[in-house]
């Protein structure tokens, strides 16, 4: 076994549910790649090679799953229930996360499309629904009570929240309270080269109210896999949307990366599993993340970054040298 590793992988509750999952779970937003507007970002996967990232999470150990309404309109909880029937899963061996899309919507669309989301992701449970951001044209009020309705009736076995603010995580887990539920979790994009939440309330709130708060895009985009400082011409390459939105991220934070790159060497390890590994560790339990893939080999690398032991020192390295994204 390499330096810092471990064969052995701790569950964490989700929030104060009972509900177990690895700290490393796998996003499957890819899995709609090559539709509305997922097509200027992903590919296309055949049913063939979303099955193998499927399979291959399941086999590195990952428990569960985070998908949504909004990724083609269904099409990734499709793909999604396929790649766990292809593997010979049962409802009772995997965490499935869904969202419901607000957007230019009202709270009743929540009971209205609940049945679309069993049905793409029969024949198993939701047992995280989401609520993808909070924009909808019903009040906090009207949306929660409506997701504790699904909840008290059996569709879903536990209620979060995507891209919320401190006082809009407050206000959700305060309505909640008031109906004796609990505020599960809180999906934010959170990654070494963007560590808002440290200073907005987000994460302060998380840990007193023990709300899990599940970190989208943890590469941010693969910046963190170092890839892109080693060659800038795969960089040029990218969808536009990419670009734009990385290409200061990249610029600063070549001197992070050395410091990654070092410690990944120590464990065997690569840049990518540190910064996933760091991201799961360094705050204690609070954070899981939910790292995308479009091939294979990613999403064993994602369950391998679970398996790493960095030390004190390690972990407070790389704090340092990335605090200036907080």
């Amino acid at each position: 076994m390499s330096k810092g590793t471990t064969s052995e992988i701790v569950l964490r509750n989700l929030g104060k549910t009972k509900i177990k999952i690895t700290p490393i779970g796998q996003g499957v937003m890819q899995f709609a790649g090559g539709t509305t507007f997922m097509k200027f970002v992903y590919p296309a996967l055949t049913d063939k090679e979303s099955n193998s990232i499927v399979k291959t999470a399941l086999d590195g150990g990952i428990n569960w799953f985070d998908t949504a309404e909004a990724y083609g309109f269904g099409l990734s909880e499709e793909k999604l229930s396929k790649g766990l029937q292809a593997a010979g899963i049962e409802d009772e061996e995997v965490v499935i996360a869904t969202k419901w899309m607000p957007m230019m919507r009202r709270a009743e669309s929540i009971r209205k499309t609940i049945a679309n989301r069993l049905k793409h992701l029969h024949p198993y449970s939701i047992d995280l629904h989401q609520i993808h951001m909070p924009y909808s044209l019903s009040s906090f009020q009207k949306q929660f009570d409506a997701m504790a309705d699904i909840f008290e009736e059996g569709h879903i076995k536990s209620i979060g929240i995507s891209n919320f603010s401190a006082k809009q995580m407050r206000k959700a887990h305060e309505i909640l309270e008031e109906k004796d539920l609990v505020l599960a979790s809180n999906q934010v994009n959170y990654s070494l080269i963007k560590r808002n939440i440290e200073s907005n309330g987000v994460l302060d709130a998380a840990k007193e109210l023990g709300i899990t708060i599940i970190s989208w895009s943890p590469l941010q985009s693969g910046i963190l896999s170092g890839k892109f400082h080693k060659d800038k011409e795969m960089f040029k390459n990218q969808p536009a949307v990419r670009r734009l939105r990385s290409r200061n991220q990249i610029k600063e934070s070549q001197n992070l990366i050395d410091v990654l790159e070092n410690i990944a060497a120590n464990h065997k390890a690569t840049i990518t599993q540190v910064a996933l590994n760091w991201l799961v560790n360094f705050h204690g339990k609070i954070v899981v993340a939910i790292p995308g893939a479009t091939k294979a080999n990613q999403a064993e690398s994602n369950s391998r970054a679970m398996r790493i032991q960095l030390s004190k020192n390690e972990l407070k390295e790389i704090d340092e040298k990335s605090r200036q994204f907080i």
